[in-house]
């Protein structure tokens, strides 16, 4: 298919032309990537228009299910959905399990989803390299919701919420002390909290979380003085709590488009997003360079042997990259 034909798909909603627009975008191959730029240039003026919404949590906090019940919520009021789930890489092998429909089995079988998993690979943070531009691509697609999944560890939180209009965090009740494994800088970030798996036995438990992250949120300092971030309860098991939970996005979209806060992060998303594909560029030409290459492997070898330093390597490296 040529470009112009990918990008009427796209365009259209056709599922197999926003299958080869993403598998463009996310080519490693260098004589891609001139036509996934066209490509993105072209279809960027029919993006812009969805709701993104990042969730993350620690393994095990029910991200899937919720997102499967948020999803199946969301198409029964007319919504299209698209759930960018991304996969944690093997540091050994480098593969990936890619296993989000299976655990979204009802979702991935709507005609009003749209689920794509990507191996995160070596990108920092757990985010797949091209994620930002899928977004774009389903919101060509008419997708008006976009919900990124996570795998949930480190950094991946500070990235999905730098590229979403609305960032959810996913705690589970009972797992300890609620406030011990979550660093302020996470909860920070965070438009809401949410406690999952609040039934049966767990409810209580729930509440009592619940209570400890309402306590801890008073002692941060809000990133928006139009915006109080709340603690929720949900199970997405037994489908309880999912509409309120939709309530404070659109609560939230409303509050940050009324003091303009809404357009404002968009365009500082942006500009960072594009700092940000630079720098990886800068890499790949340092890295493809000729001189680099040549030195590369020795100067590793120093590093590692206590021979150099590695602020000296390094400086030895960006010299020879110069000359060239």
């Amino acid at each position: 298919m040529k470009l112009h034909e990918i990008a009427e798909g796209v365009k259209q909603g056709k599922i197999r032309a926003l299958a080869k627009a993403i598998t463009l975008i996310e080519s490693r191959n260098l004589d891609h990537s001139v036509a996934a730029t066209t490509l993105l240039d072209e279809l960027l003026p029919a993006s812009g228009n969805a709701i993104r919404l990042g969730i993350s949590g620690v393994p095990g906090a029910g991200k899937s299910t919720f997102i499967e019940s948020l999803g199946l919520l969301l198409t029964g009021e007319g919504h299209r959905v698209a759930v960018l789930a991304v996969d944690p890489s093997s540091q050994i092998s480098g593969g990936s399990i890619l296993g989000d429909k299976t655990r979204m089995e009802l979702l991935a079988r709507d005609p009003n989803a749209f689920i794509r998993p990507s191996p995160s690979g070596d990108t920092l943070g757990g985010v797949a390299r091209k994620t930002r531009e899928t977004m774009l691509l389903c919101e060509a697609a008419g997708y008006d919701v976009i919900i990124v999944e996570t795998v949930g560890v480190g950094q991946s939180e500070i990235t999905v919420a730098s590229m979403v209009d609305f960032f959810l965090l996913l705690q589970i009740p009972g797992a300890g002390d609620e406030l011990q494994g979550i660093k302020k800088g996470v909860m920070e970030i965070a438009d809401a909290i949410l406690i999952n798996k609040a039934e049966g036995d767990n409810r209580p438990r729930a509440e009592l979380a619940r209570a400890q992250y309402v306590n801890a949120l008073h002692l941060l300092k809000p990133r928006s003085s139009h915006w109080t971030v709340p603690a929720l309860l949900c199970s997405a098991l037994q489908q309880e709590g999912i509409a309120e939970v939709w309530a404070t996005v659109l609560a939230y979209r409303q509050a940050m488009a009324t003091s303009g806060e809404f357009d404002r992060k968009r365009r500082q998303q942006a500009t960072a997003w594009m700092w940000t594909l630079v720098m990886d560029d800068l890499k790949d030409l340092f890295l493809r360079d000729r001189n680099v290459e040549a030195l590369l492997g020795p100067v590793q070898e120093a590093v590692a042997g206590g021979i150099t330093t590695p602020s000296a390597a390094a400086r030895r490296l960006l010299e020879a990259f110069k000359r060239h």
